[in-house]
């Protein structure tokens, strides 16, 4: 697969630096990749968007999910995580996920990660949605992300790991037969480095995290423009499984006209007996699950919906005042602060809560050793889609995803290294930055296409909405072409304008796949298509984009993935 020539309008790299790989982003993916590629001697260097430790991995409350507990087993991890993906898990891959996971976590500790324990010095597992065993290990009660982060981030600065913070990756570069060549990266404020750059390198990992700032109200960090996606669409790779976006049932509610990152009431509230009740106090998921409210999170989050469409609420409730003031400040001292700074305090009152886009479960198509369809070029954590999630990802499964399959990559990358394969490539020329080939979006159409994408393609979805998401979409891609095409003009480069390009791009592919899933599977929820449709549509869902910006949609055989490229064999994992 070779590149479709488009990229992101932007001056001419200013400077240049080589290494045997580059990974774009410091959560746990990108950092624990970083990591085991340098231990393996293959020098590495890490740029992220913000400063190291600001990824999506520091703001994870739950935890980390593996068999590491008394009487679990990874073969009762697989069954759960296949439940949660309804009909759309890669089973090898979840296989690889569950058995690997375990003694991955305990590396991570290893490298410095804290977990809270018992007064008996063993590992304090607390219980999840769509998890019939207690297997989640959390730090600081409900801190997880960060302490993990903290462990990674002084990891890689003891190691001495080159790092470019505050930079926003752009675009790949590659060799004259289309295999990956490095990035280019633009670095914002002072430092070493400064303006449009680039990482001359033959591996590129992707570990830029999620999307969730194509929505209006999201969990995720604002730095979740979906970069690393869009990156790969215009790179020819492939994505996979856009429309399954995972709505987080319990977001704290600070009225309708919210926007941004919103805080998260973590699923671990719940795990510890919390009750969603309405405004008359009554417990609504009873009865629709045999979980209730630990029912997976898209059962959840439409329960929640459903509710509020009978009641015409806004909002319902998270009650957890029995827990009293000592449990809540420590074992949920971030969620409590978050609430008491919004004026709500849980210990004597419910939370008001309601569904916010979370996770995104697809991403950019890679097989067992986070290999995408472009050689040299791999994607991990929320960015990738490995087929570990199916429709659903299942609590506290993504770090281990990124954790395990970051350092499969490693393993892949160093033993190209070992066998001679990993060498330095020459990059195509980046074309004259004075005549832009594609237009670039105002910074005011971001606030446009997450009213869009929130009023289309939200929890509740149907045909007619997301026809007018996609018509609407098409209007701010084809004024900008319009104008490029009639005038010569587009809008100044610049972060702004470069992430609002990116998020319509996501926006579009996420749409697109939406509207052609006739039915309701795992977080994508069809109103007009209430059911599941196992015989057409047990299949995944594959853009790529075409030279014109057109995008290619269509479908796989079956519900496994075929191989990311041709020259692949099937191999023992």
């Amino acid at each position: 697969m070779t590149s479709t020539g488009i990229r992101l309008h932007a001056p001419a790299p200013g400077w240049a630096i080589s290494a045997d790989v580059v990974v774009v982003g410091s959560g746990v993916a990108g950092l624990t990749a970083a990591l085991r590629c340098e231990a393996a001697g293959l020098t590495t260097v890490v740029v992220t968007k913000a400063r190291l430790d600001d990824g999506s991995t520091r703001w994870a409350q739950g935890g980390i999910a593996a068999a590491l507990g008394e009487g679990d087993t990874p073969e009762q991890h697989l069954e759960d995580t296949l439940v949660a993906g309804a009909g759309l898990c890669d089973e090898e891959a979840v296989r690889i996920l569950v058995t690997e996971g375990p003694d991955a976590v305990r590396r991570l500790i290893d490298t410095g990660a804290h977990f809270d324990e018992s007064s008996e010095g063993r590992l304090e597992l607390t219980r999840e949605g769509g998890h019939h065993r207690r297997r989640i290990a959390h730090a600081g009660g409900d801190a997880t992300g960060a302490e993990i982060s903290r462990a990674l981030v002084e990891a890689v600065r003891a190691r001495g790991l080159r790092t470019v913070e505050n930079a926003l990756v752009l675009d790949l570069l590659t060799d004259a037969e289309g295999r990956t060549a490095g990035v280019t990266l633009h670095v914002m404020g002072e430092g070493q480095h400064d303006g449009v750059g680039a990482v001359h390198a033959p591996a590129v990992v992707l570990a830029t995290g999620g999307m969730g700032q194509v929505f209006s109200a999201t969990t995720n960090p604002s730095v979740s423009t979906g970069d690393g996606v869009a990156l790969a669409l215009r790179a020819g790779a492939e994505v996979s499984d856009l429309e399954f976006v995972q709505f987080h049932p319990t977001v704290l509610f600070l009225g309708t006209d919210a926007e941004g990152q919103q805080p998260l009431v973590s699923e671990a509230v719940r795990g510890e007996g919390a009750h969603l009740v309405d405004g008359d106090g009554v417990r609504f998921m009873t009865g629709q699950h045999e979980l209730a409210e630990l029912a997976p999170r898209d059962i959840v989050a439409k329960g929640i919906m459903r509710r509020m469409q009978e009641q015409d609420a806004e909002h319902m409730f998270l009650d957890a005042r029995h827990f009293g003031a000592d449990m809540w400040e420590h074992r949920f001292p971030t969620i409590l602060a978050a609430c008491r700074a919004n004026g709500i305090d849980p210990v004597t009152e419910p939370i008001p809560i309601a569904p916010a886009a979370h996770y995104a479960s697809g991403g950019v198509r890679t097989d067992a050793r986070g290999r995408t369809t472009v050689p040299g070029l791999y994607a991990c954590g929320e960015v990738a889609c490995t087929g570990v999630h199916g429709a659903n990802r299942l609590a506290s499964n993504s770090l281990l995803e990124g954790l395990v399959y970051a350092e499969r990559i490693a393993a892949d990358i160093a033993a190209s290294h070992a066998g001679n394969g990993l060498h330095a490539r020459v990059p195509e020329p980046v074309p004259d930055p004075e005549r832009p080939a594609h237009p670039l979006l105002a910074p005011e159409a971001r606030f446009a296409i997450q009213r869009i994408m929130t009023e289309g393609a939200g929890v509740l979805r149907s045909e007619e909405s997301l026809a007018r998401a996609a018509d609407q979409l098409q209007r701010l891609h084809s004024e900008a072409r319009d104008a490029l095409d009639e005038n010569g003009k587009t809008a100044e480069p610049g972060v702004d304008t470069w992430e609002a390009t990116n998020l319509l791009c996501v926006g579009r592919v996420l749409v697109a796949a939406a509207r052609l899933r006739e039915e309701t599977r795992g977080c994508h929820w069809r109103e007009d298509r209430a059911g599941r449709d196992d015989t057409r549509w047990r299949r995944h869902i594959v853009v790529r984009l075409n030279p014109d910006r057109s995008l290619a949609v269509g479908t796989t055989d079956t519900a496994d993935f075929p191989p990311t490229r041709t020259d692949q064999r099937p191999q023992e994992q």
